[in-house]
């Protein structure tokens, strides 16, 4: 766990009746300005730490690039030219010949919103950078049951402050490859996929836990890293159901205890 994703804060702790001021630890929440060569192309609010990772995963999932082989440098950019303080900026270098069209991003990033201004639009733009998931991964009840205690267990963060989400990759054994805490749930998918694709680690075995509920968002970033099996604590959104079917994604919720639901891509699940 890193110390600065966490902050002490001075609160009134109010239990039967009676308040005592106390220290408590807080989630630090900041935004984290991406650039590519050079260009601001997005703010994101989000838990400091892994900050190459998550830049990594956006550049993966929005299109930016397509492997990691199109980026060429990755870097955290300084306060000054002799290794400064880190500042919240991260660059991604783009490889020669590899090109970048901003506009595209912000149709992406609309999309990806999923405010309900059309489903189907959210859709054929996902349908432009993933394809559906031919996987024979196979996953068992009981593997699948297990997983968000193991994840639980990796949230140092959480246990501390109760205040983030999480995102976990595990293989069909049920064991847990990659684990990240975030404010939002999907810089966590983003700092887990990018992980992977600087670790050049396959993700086509892999299933992807996240806390909280599943959205469009979450799932447009599993099709486009082509993770084929998808779970949730909570309940997901009827885009996040269109869009696990249409790109043959595996999506269980309300992944507690010895219950499931399951969306779509059943037959994965022995």
């Amino acid at each position: 766990m890193r110390q600065d994703s966490i902050s002490s804060r001075t609160i009134l702790r109010v239990r039967d009746g009676q308040g005592v001021e106390a220290d408590d630890w807080v989630v630090v929440e900041e935004p984290l300005e991406i650039r590519v060569d050079g260009t601001s192309i997005a703010v994101i609010m989000r838990t400091p730490g892994h900050d190459l990772e998550l830049a990594a995963g956006f550049a993966l999932t929005e299109g930016i690039a397509r492997s990691a082989a199109d980026i060429g440098t990755l870097r955290q950019c300084r306060s000054g030219p002799e290794g400064g303080e880190a500042l919240n900026v991260v660059d991604i270098g783009l490889a020669p010949g590899v090109s970048f069209r901003s506009d595209t991003l912000r149709r992406n990033l609309m999309a990806s919103a999923a405010c309900g201004l059309c489903g189907k639009a959210s859709l054929e733009a996902l349908a432009t950078q993933a394809r559906r998931i031919d996987s024979a991964i196979r996953v068992s009840r009981e593997v699948l049951q297990s997983l968000p205690d193991r994840l639980l267990r990796s949230q140092a963060s959480f246990e501390r402050t109760g205040a983030l989400h999480a995102a976990g990759l595990f293989d069909s054994e049920g064991v847990l490859r990659v684990s990240r805490e975030d404010v939002g749930r999907h810089n966590a998918v983003d700092k887990v996929i990018g992980r992977c694709l600087l670790d050049d680690a396959r993700l086509d075995e892999a299933v992807l836990l996240v806390s909280g509920r599943t959205s469009f968002e979450i799932l447009q970033k599993a099709a486009v890293a082509g993770i084929p099996v998808v779970c949730a604590i909570s309940g997901p959104t009827t885009l996040a159901i269109e869009t696990a079917r249409t790109f043959n994604i595996t999506l269980v919720n309300f992944l507690r205890g010895r219950g499931m639901n399951i969306a779509a891509g059943a037959e994965r699940i022995v």
